[in-house]
């Protein structure tokens, strides 16, 4: 498994969760990551990416403010801070590495097995 991610849990709305991605291997440290969402009998969303310094993060509009993509290359690992959920943030999580930072998944080569997330009202 290149990309391993955890975190994922049961949570009340208002509380806060935070992912982790750890990747297998170096590389990835020149690479953007992203993460990526889908819902039960939903098609898979962009949440949020980052460039491979970690200094340019991009959110989607409804996670704006709310989410906190960071990441730390000397651990290979890159961590998405999710603060004030909601019942919609319920999915699987999937972290992604590509060449590219972008918000469309086809620009990920490289995809993580996904950790749910459960956000009770």
């Amino acid at each position: 498994v290149q990309l391993q991610a955890s975190g994922g849990g049961l949570v009340q709305a208002g509380g806060s969760l935070r992912l982790s991605c750890a990747a297998s291997k170096r590389t990835f440290s020149s690479f953007a990551r992203g993460w990526f969402r889908q819902a039960p009998g939903k098609e898979r969303e962009f949440v949020a990416a980052i460039n491979w310094r970690g200094d340019i993060p991009n959110y989607a509009d409804s996670v704006k403010g709310r989410f906190t993509f960071s990441r730390d290359n000397a651990k290979n690992t890159v961590y998405l801070q999710m603060n004030s959920l909601k019942p919609e943030d319920t999915a699987v999580y999937y972290c992604a590495a590509g060449p590219k930072m972008s918000s469309n998944g086809k620009e990920f080569n490289v995809w993580g097995q996904g950790t749910l997330v459960t956000v009770s009202s």
